[in-house]
């Protein structure tokens, strides 16, 4: 039977007891308190505020969805298979695993930003339904679709360059300038808004010719242009 001190307490916590109680098998128990799973932790519907243990790696998926989590602290930092964080109370992903092999999902949160997210996901990366304004901090690294509709986006900067995956971006002010360009192929679209810098101010202010240029580059019609959440220049 092993104790760790977590979150700074002043009481000891038997590893064995909290595995056992959340039907956690398969584990490891690190020199330094961490716990690895080889297989998958469920944490889903727990009622959790914080996690109930400090993960290290977990082989399978993590699940800490639909709970009252307002930090991922003590979150495993390479988990194999999915990570699941959704319906919680987070304002930030810091604390979060920094590689994930499957789909990340983190809608249905409170999230400004996506600082501290994972370096790289190996499927979808889901963010949809929170308050996010910048995607700055978001992963390089996606294997799969990047989902950020329902959010307040006026700008994509810090959008993964060189990324050819599915862009799911309904219900943000950006949406309309992304739907002027009839392709499936919006992460080359996007890399070039942010090149040619057609979005000034902090979202406020589109440079109309630079608009026009990105569809130049790509050989594509100009439509009419009609803007209703931008100024134009």
């Amino acid at each position: 039977m092993k104790f760790i001190k977590l979150y700074e307490s002043f009481e000891d916590v038997d590893i064995d007891s909290i595995c056992k109680k959340y039907e956690i098998i398969n584990y490891t128990i690190n020199s330094d308190g961490t716990v690895d799973v080889d297989g998958n932790v469920d944490l889903n519907r727990k009622s959790l505020i914080k996690l109930p243990l400090k993960f290290g790696k977990v082989s399978g998926d993590f699940d800490c969805s639909n709970n009252i989590l307002n930090t991922l602290e003590c979150s495993p930092q390479l988990v194999g298979g999915c990570y699941d964080c959704r319906y919680n109370q987070l304002t930030t992903l810091e604390g979060c695993p920094q590689s994930v092999g499957g789909n990340f999902d983190c809608y249905y949160n409170k999230l400004i930003t996506l600082k501290g997210s994972p370096k790289s996901v190996g499927g979808d990366f889901d963010c949809q339904y929170n308050q996010l304004t910048t995607l700055e901090g978001c992963p390089q690294l996606l294997g799969s679709d990047f989902t950020f509709y329902n959010n307040q986006l006026k700008d994509l900067y810090g959008f993964p360059e060189f990324y050819d995956g599915g862009v799911n971006y309904a219900n943000n002010p950006i949406s309309e300038i992304l739907s002027l360009f009839k392709t499936l192929h919006l992460g080359k679209v996007i890399d070039l808004l942010n090149e040619y810098g057609v979005i000034q101010h902090n979202g406020k202010l589109v440079v109309l010719d630079r608009l026009e240029e990105v569809f130049y580059t790509l050989n594509m019609e100009i439509p009419e242009i009609n803007l209703k959440n931008y100024e134009v220049y």
